[in-house]
């Protein structure tokens, strides 16, 4: 036992468990890694531990299905536009509209986040999910256009808010060096979008018309609201009574001081316009080599395969060599991707593969990079991933915006020097943020 000042000693343990008691004058004991911390505050009574695996896997389970149902109500709407624009009786620019506003919530993300630590992560997963739920039951029962634009504005608004209280929560409660694994298989649920929900969409649409899907999620979204409800601690992420309140000026001040923190936003910004800038100029490259619109939709579920084993990758990968180090060697490949695209690229099959290989490291490093900061700043995890992602949507924004720009004056030769040098970037104020946090942390 070693002390560290009058009031605070530090035992090494195996076990990660902690429990406060109460009083005006309180001896607490809390985890941090591996060891238990022993200090005197001022605090109300609390006793928490990590769910055991069990728990856990149930919780992963049905918080997966959460985010495939909310992934699946944005992306399916992408395919099937001309469906929803005759449906509804208005122009496919209407509902093209719909799908920017849906994208656009994505900015409103770091509002909510320092709720999340204020409030708990329970609470606003619930909360997420129920705006989902209205949303998708709006949709189906009248079938306005008025509606349908609140409905995917909820969708959007309840998907920043699920996703940084649920990967706050889960930093919150795995271990660093398992955070790869579980964050991962909740990232399964991105590919399966594309690969299950988009196809089942269309089953529905086909079968029972255009309205059968927001029902159809809408059940879902209530199924996993109450489950969660009834598998997640009622205090899961809230701040105790007389610790220190959180508010946004701290908040946000705590974040603009890490180096790392902002090295993280900065990262997720480039990578997401390199990524955008090739993606929104797919359709028009693969169309190149003679596919028909069809085809082509069948030629970019390559990408939703890729998706899936670069999330895999995650989970079965990047814990054993680190996450940082996959998250580098992940995004520097991916780099190299960019670059080799246009010349490489010059058959159909050698573009599906050359797609299939960059957009495999590309999942791969941004599921690892979710799971890495988690933990930059624990003390407000979900203020930190609500900027991550609202940083990851402005980057789509740009991206989108410049990829047409670029291809008319560079063709694909641009767009991949364009990404290449974004991803660059990224790489390089990654690099600089691990280099600071890494100063003043040990152990990961």
């Amino acid at each position: 036992m070693t002390a560290k000042s009058n009031d605070e000693r530090v035992v090494s343990q195996t076990k990660d468990v902690g429990f406060q008691i109460g009083g005006r004058k309180t001896f607490a004991i809390a985890p941090t890694e591996n060891k238990w911390t022993f200090c005197l505050s001022s605090t109300s009574l609390s006793f928490e531990t990590r769910p055991p695996a069990r728990e856990l896997a149930l919780q992963v389970g049905v918080a997966t299905l959460g985010r495939f149902v909310f992934n699946t109500s944005r992306r399916f709407v992408y395919p099937f536009a001309p469906a929803l624009s005759r449906g509804l009786g208005v122009p496919l620019t209407a509902i093209t509209s719909l799908i920017a506003i849906n994208q656009a919530t994505g900015l409103l993300s770091p509002f909510f986040g320092p709720v999340s630590d204020r409030w708990g992560y329970r609470v606003m997963m619930l909360a997420g999910l129920g705006m989902l739920a209205v949303g998708m039951f709006a949709s189906g029962v009248l079938p306005l256009y008025g509606i349908i634009m609140i409905a995917l504005f909820l969708a959007g608004l309840g998907k920043s808010i699920f996703d940084p209280a649920l990967l706050a929560y889960l930093g919150e409660r795995v271990p660093f060096h398992r955070r790869g694994l579980v964050i991962g298989i909740t990232e399964f649920a991105w590919a399966a979008g594309s690969l299950v929900g988009i196809p089942l969409a269309g089953l529905l649409i086909d079968r029972l018309g255009w309205q059968a899907p927001f029902l159809t999620l809408g059940g879902l979204s209530l199924l996993c609201l109450a489950g969660l409800a009834f598998l997640l601690p009622p205090t899961s992420g809230r701040r105790d009574q007389a610790t220190e309140k959180t508010n946004f000026k701290k908040t946000w001040q705590q974040l603009r001081q890490s180096p790392m923190a902002l090295a993280a936003l900065g990262f997720g910004f480039l990578i997401s316009i390199a990524n955008d800038n090739l993606f929104v100029v797919l359709g028009l490259w693969l169309e190149s080599f003679g596919l028909s619109l069809a085809a082509v939709g069948l030629a970019a579920s390559v990408i939703g395969v890729a998706e899936l084993v670069g999330e895999t990758g995650t989970a079965i990968v990047a814990d054993r060599i680190g996450l940082p180090r996959a998250v580098l060697v992940g995004m520097s490949l991916a780099t190299v991707g960019y670059l080799l695209l246009p010349l490489v690229g010059v058959t159909l099959p050698l573009a599906l593969a050359s797609l299939f290989i960059l957009f495999l490291f590309f999942e791969f490093s941004v599921v690892t990079s979710l799971s890495l900061f988690t933990e930059v700043l624990p003390e407000a995890r979900a203020t930190m991933m609500s900027a991550l992602f609202a940083a990851l949507s402005l980057g789509r924004m740009v991206g989108a915006f410049s990829g047409g720009l670029v291809w008319a004056m560079g063709g694909l030769l641009g767009v991949g020097i364009v990404s290449a040098v974004a991803s660059a970037l990224a790489l390089a104020c990654l690099g600089i943020g691990l280099r600071a946090w890494r100063r003043g942390r040990t152990g990961v």
